[in-house]
């Protein structure tokens, strides 16, 4: 038989393609089968099509295109034949999907096949529809299935069950006629039919909340009987897996009742006891014992409170801990997360174990015990967990040491009972984590030790002990170096040894940089303090450091350190030092000498001035090297969590810049106005760079010599107000004279002309209102956009709308509208969190056609808090080219982390109001 006809057998088209030895020839026979194939399809040779379609069906798994045969599927299935109609529904689902328009021709052979009285017939009719059933196949043929729900062979009920999941997703409207057959399904005594029917209820609870109502109130009872007759019965063995009877039926059950129990309190209830029984009389020694356990567990955790049953869930999550599978232990560490938030009590007795799963050799289970272990601290057991945490920060692999330092780091700032304790394990922590410290926190640290005025002394001394403990190191490596030295002269290998003997010792023991400028800041602070052993505690030791000894930690530091923040501190603290240490004095100013010839400019800089302080400038010195004063730690700490913008002074005189959040729309339409960049607004020039003085020609000098003063306010008011053709403005009142700073008066000067661009505070009502919307006019005049505050006063409000919604996320849209400007709206986005899981990194975003113009503002954070508690506003600007002539369109991105999982969702906005 020719090898390329029509009747060849589809194994010896296999022997041909395996006999190939490159993909050149492997292609060559695939096109001669296809050729051949379409040939018989021309020829309409009815005798070997089921041999063709299966040969084509191989070739479409080795990933060749074989469109050309699915009409022969539909021939196939429309013969009278099994074997003929085997081989076509085998074909349609392999070769076709619902996405297919052919699809639509094969629904009436379907039709048929499902009332066909060859149970088998029927049988590769639901097949073929569980798999590749369409929304408009499923309104069609759901009386059909639904039917077969009770048909007399389980084979077949076990096949619908399975056919209506997919029709019920596909078409959520239809549920409601499957709750009935379902619930029956659960009085089946066949286990595979009792499977599929659970997994059907189940899927019916998720999609309806009718058919869940109607399941609670009457199949919960039925559902323990039936979960209790699996859990007692005896052997059988084409149901046992590992001596358990149908795990499979076991899982599906509990999810069952997970379902059913989550908020309703009787139903949770009914299942206390079975739940129970299951998780004590499982055997936990095998794998399909720890699968119904795990499930057993995250039931119980779902359903309503009962204190009891949740101990016994952490428990056996706690043995979970104990196993030597890691898949195991990752599992037990993801359900104990969300069981914390439930019974914390209850996890806590199992610390000690989760402490050993941190110091696990596996990065996933680490990462996790970690997280688990930082939730779990608390006031009363901080100073324990701390130091077992602290204590493998020391021994820890150093790719781990970034997240554990974060972790400790945020743990002792906000459960630290005293002062004396956070400085004691920020030291240790600085010790142990080197550079992996966070800048953020040794700012926090000087900031905390600056206002402790009865520790200062304490603090010097064990900075200083931590620092001579770290160059012991140095030491060893100078007295190797050299040993070493003549050796390797000799033998003509010297830079190597050199290299290996000193240099790199040096780097390794410097690399704890954050220590380093701690201490360097203390010395240079509280030196006096260090050297006299002044502010003693009680039961502290004293040392016995001289002042050369203090200033060799200094010098040590700037020379074996390169990098520039703290070699620049520690030039401050040598200045300091001077002034303290009269007999170092000459000695410091020979090391600051040193740096006047240095290649970095910031350090020639400093290195210059402060040496002209030393030698020229002694009746000043002592007073520009004053201690510095206590910050203000609630200042930093909003700071540091975000609620102060960074521009924002905080001392009394007036921001050196603009704040972002307050002068941003004008700020940037004041840039399009007078062509500018940015930066020429953000960070104005402290010699002369007031371009809008410049430009409205102000007189600047009776404001530097009368700093108390607000003629030059008044002077740049009245400019301003000139060029709106705007009336005088009313007199000031005299709390903005008292907010002014008077050290930069051409940078105050200019902020305050962009206060009056804004919203200026210190004018009256009358006439604030005034020069905001004149100004708000001309920059329109200009094509630049208003700011938001400004539209919600004079725009036009309409209807919001739920722009987006899924199951974890809603997002609406509130909108405004000017009257004279119909072309341009403005919307507020709000995020809001549905699910119990907090997001962060939270990012929007959004594409428009071509004839709309979109300007996002950025959002007021990037982290969603979980239920909806709180929500993220994030404004937009669209402007619609073609308004009156197409609606608005806009296609939106949401991308978050949940639970350290990148979440992305996707979706297209139509239902924006007609008016926009």
């Amino acid at each position: 038989m020719n090898p390329f006809s029509s009747g060849t057998r589809l194994r010896d088209m296999i022997r041909a393609i395996r006999a190939c030895k490159t993909a050149a020839e492997e292609r060559a026979v695939v096109r001669k089968e296809c050729a051949a194939i379409r040939a018989a399809i021309s020829e309409n040779d009815q005798d070997y099509s089921h041999r063709n379609l299966a040969k084509l069906m191989f070739i479409h798994m080795l990933g060749y295109p074989t469109h050309f045969g699915q009409m022969e599927c539909l021939k196939l299935i429309a013969s009278p034949g099994f074997p003929e109609k085997r081989i076509g529904y085998l074909g349609l689902m392999l070769l076709l999907d619902e996405r297919q328009e052919v699809l639509m021709l094969v629904t009436n052979s379907i039709k048929q096949d499902l009332n066909h009285t060859n149970q088998y017939i029927a049988g590769l009719a639901l097949c073929a529809l569980g798999n590749i059933c369409s929304a408009e196949m499923a309104r069609d043929l759901a009386p059909e299935v639904e039917r077969l729900l009770q048909f007399r062979d389980p084979n077949i009920r076990k096949k619908a069950a399975l056919c209506s999941i997919r029709i019920i997703k596909k078409v959520p409207d239809l549920a409601e006629n499957f709750v009935n057959p379902a619930a029956a399904l659960l009085k089946e005594k066949h286990h595979g039919v009792l499977l599929t029917g659970v997994q059907l209820c189940t899927d019916l609870c998720k999609v309806s909340k009718e058919a869940l109502e109607h399941l609670r109130k009457k199949c919960t009872d039925g559902l323990v009987r039936v979960l209790k007759d699996v859990v007692n019965s005896s052997y059988a063995p084409e149901y046992d897996v590992s001596g358990i009877a149908d795990p499979f039926l076991h899982i599906r059950l509990l999810k069952l009742l997970c379902v059913l129990g989550q908020g309703d309190a009787d139903s949770s209830d009914t299942m206390n006891d079975i739940l129970a029984q299951v998780a004590t009389k499982t055997e936990s020694k095998k794998n399909a014992g720890n699968a119904i356990l795990y499930e057993c567990v995250a039931t119980i955790m779902s359903i309503e409170d009962n204190g009891g049953l949740r101990v016994l869930a952490v428990n056996i999550l706690g043995k979970f801990l104990s196993s030597r599978d890691n898949n195991i232990r990752y599992v037990a560490l993801n359900m104990l997360m969300k069981a914390i938030a439930l019974d914390s009590q209850a996890v806590q007795r199992h610390r000690t174990t989760l402490l050993e799963c941190v110091k696990d050799s596996d990065a996933s289970i680490r990462k996790r015990a970690l997280d688990l272990v930082y939730l779990l601290v608390n006031e009363s057991n901080v100073k324990s967990l701390t130091k077992e945490l602290i204590d493998y920060l020391e021994v820890c692999d150093s790719e781990f040491k970034g997240d554990l330092t974060a972790k400790i780091c945020s743990v002792v700032e906000k459960f630290s009972p005293e002062k004396i304790w956070y400085i004691d394990q920020m030291l240790k922590i600085l010790s142990a984590a080197g550079n992996h410290v966070k800048e953020g926190v040794w700012h926090a640290l000087i900031v905390v030790i600056t206002n402790a005025s009865n520790l200062h002394g304490y603090t010097v001394r064990s900075l200083y002990r931590a620092v001579q403990t770290a160059g012991e190191q140095v030491t060893y490596s100078r007295t190797s170096y050299l040993a070493i030295k003549a050796w390797s002269r000799m033998n003509a290998v010297y830079d190597l040894v050199y290299f290996c003997a000193y240099v790199y010792p040096l780097s390794t023991c410097f690399r704890k940089e954050t220590l380093v400028r701690v201490a360097v800041w203390c010395i240079g602070e509280y030196g006096e303090m260090l050297v006299n052993n002044a502010g003693m505690l009680a039961g502290e030791n004293p040392i016995t450091v001289t002042e050369s000894e203090a200033v060799d930690v200094v010098e040590t530091a700037i020379r074996c350190h390169s990098d520039l923040p703290t070699r620049s501190m520690c030039l401050i603290a040598l200045l300091k030092l001077s002034s303290h240490f009269s007999s170092c004095s000459q000695r410091i100013n020979n090391i600051i000498l040193h740096y006047k010839r240095s290649l970095v400019l910031e350090l020639q800089q400093r290195a210059i001035e402060f040496n002209s302080i030393i030698e020229k400038h002694h009746n000043i010195r002592s007073a520009l090297v004053e201690r510095m004063p206590a910050l203000d730690e609630a200042t930093y700490s909003s700071r540091r969590a975000g609620s102060v913008p960074a521009a924002v002074s905080t001392s009394e005189g007036a921001p050196l810049n603009p704040p972002n959040g307050v002068s941003k729309h004008t700020s940037s339409a004041l840039v399009d106005l007078l062509d500018l960049t940015s930066d020429d607004i953000t960070a104005p020039s402290s010699s002369g760079g007031d371009f809008l003085q410049d430009l409205l020609g102000v007189d600047q000098s009776p404001a530097l010599s009368h700093p108390g003063t607000n003629q030059t306010q008044k002077s740049s008011n009245d400019v301003l107000l000139d060029l709106l053709s705007i009336g005088t403005p009313p007199a000031q009142s005299g709390s903005s004279t008292n907010n002014m700073s008077s050290p930069n008066q051409d940078n105050k000067n200019s902020l305050d002309m962009l206060d009056t661009l804004t919203s200026p505070p210190a004018l009256s009502a009358q006439a604030s209102s005034l020069v905001g919307s004149s100004m708000i006019d001309l920059l329109d005049g200009f094509g630049a956009s208003s700011s938001v505050p400004v539209a919600e006063k004079n725009g036009l409000t309409l209807p919001s709308i739920v722009a987006f919604e899924s199951s974890s996320l809603r997002v609406t849209f509130n909108f405004l509208k000017q009257p004279e400007n119909p072309e341009t709206a403005l919307i507020e986005a709000q995020f809001f969190n549905k699910s119990p899981n907090i997001y962060s990194d939270f990012t929007f975003q959004a594409a428009v056609p071509k004839f709309l113009q979109l300007h996002l503002d950025p959002a007021s954070s990037d982290t969603l808090s979980a239920s909806g508690n709180g929500s993220i506003t994030q404004k937009l600007r669209v402007k619609n080219s073609q308004h009156g002539k197409k609606s608005l369109v806009m296609r939106i991105r949401i991308s978050y982390k949940m639970n350290d999982k990148d979440i992305l969702e996707e979706g297209q906005i139509k239902n924006f109001p007609p008016d926009l």
